[in-house]
């Protein structure tokens, strides 16, 4: 047995963690580039605890996922302030972007030349800039991941910067920052999370660390998401979806992705979909195309993985895997979560869209190869 597993230099974890933001960024320097969400309020209580610690800052909102513009933007930023380290305040694209502009920081050159299936797919030679991640949202598992999803504009494709140097030197994760978190909003991040889970529980890159952290989060996902979104004041409930982002971002940081985030990498590069939402609404149906799929022409250990999980969503030790199908499919329909056909998506779509995923690299990470008219199923399913 032989594998890797790389994950933040640091992770903070636990209600009222914001706090320590100041003196740990100043250990780093005093010129901070900050990459910030929508929500101001929030944004400043970050940026004055910077400068309380005499940590000057130099923000950079973020509005939307982040594109190749924004990352020059920020580098330019960033160079002009000679900052000394990046702090990223929002969700996964604020954190993807604070990621992104460290590593360009320190290495020459565009992001194209460093990114993968649409650039040059380079190496990053040097360490990035030391990064602070301090999530908003539970979903993206952002803070502990080595890559970085950008959107290109001109080439309709979202794809990755990838590589060890963009692991956060520290994850801040404060759960009392979610409670502001809309219903809508907790149901697609927290189903992306569980996503983020379940696929490198099943992937073909598991390894004994992975398999652990995804059972625990599973089971905490599975407890706890309905509990945040009828209330989001539950604080339990937020530290459970908040500590499964991060072992979802730890899992698949080491052990990839599937045929869920490769169908929604490639329906966010063509249409305005929110990631968390189409990744929800694709988790039960793509779930189900797998087993049916597996049981055909896979082994034996994976048909008990899948078996797991049915055991751990449903918390019935002999749970039928269509227990699990079943668990899923009813929760999407319970958090609300809307179809693809409300992001203009139509059958007309399908052989692009399919064709798009096959070059992601979630897509290599699926149990199993699915089959174009498989894919195309799982669509239609999902409209």
């Amino acid at each position: 047995m032989r594998f890797e597993f790389a994950t933040a230099g640091r992770v903070l974890f636990g209600p009222g963690v914001l706090s320590e933001l100041g003196p740990a960024a100043r250990s780093f320097g005093t010129h901070a580039l900050v990459t910030l969400g929508g929500e101001a309020e929030r944004g400043r209580q970050a940026l004055d605890l910077l400068a309380a610690q005499g940590v000057k800052t130099f923000p950079y909102p973020v509005r939307g996922e982040p594109t190749l513009e924004m990352v020059r933007q920020a580098v330019c930023l960033g160079h002009e302030a000679e900052v000394h380290l990046v702090v990223g305040f929002g969700g996964g694209s604020v954190l993807d972007l604070a990621k992104a502009a460290a590593a360009l920081l320190t290495n020459e050159g565009d992001p194209l030349d460093y990114l993968e299936v649409i650039g040059g797919g380079q190496f990053l030679r040097q360490p990035s800039l030391p990064v602070i991640a301090i999530p908003t949202t539970s979903g993206s598992g952002s803070e502990a991941t080595r890559n970085a999803v950008l959107f290109s504009p001109t080439d309709r494709v979202k794809a990755s910067l990838r590589s060890p140097t963009l692991l956060p030197r520290l994850a801040l994760v404060d759960p009392s920052l979610t409670v502001s978190l809309p219903p809508q909003l907790t149901a697609s991040t927290g189903l992306d999370a569980l996503t983020q889970l379940i696929e490198p529980f099943l992937s073909r890159w598991v390894n004994p660390l992975v398999e652990a952290l995804c059972r625990e989060g599973m089971a905490r996902s599975a407890q706890s998401l309905r509990a945040a979104y009828y209330d989001g004041m539950n604080l339990a409930a937020r530290e459970d979806l908040a500590l499964a982002s991060l072992l979802g971002g730890m899992a698949l940081a080491n052990a990839g992705l599937g045929a869920v985030h490769g169908l929604a990498a490639a329906i966010g590069g063509i249409f305005t979909a929110p990631h968390g939402a189409v990744c929800a609404r694709l988790l039960p149906l793509v779930f189900e195309a797998n087993w049916y799929a597996v049981q055909m022409r896979a082994s034996q250990e994976i048909l008990t993985r899948f078996r797991e999980v049915a055991a751990v969503l449903t918390g019935k030790p002999q749970a039928a895997v269509e227990e699990a199908i079943n668990w899923l499919t009813g929760l999407v329909v319970e958090l609300q979560i809307p179809g693809l056909a409300s992001y203009g998506i139509a059958p007309g779509d399908f052989p692009a869209l399919v064709g798009q995923a096959a070059r992601t690299s979630s897509m290599q990470g699926n149990p199993v190869l699915l089959e174009p008219d498989e894919l195309s199923q799982v669509l239609a399913s999902a409209l």
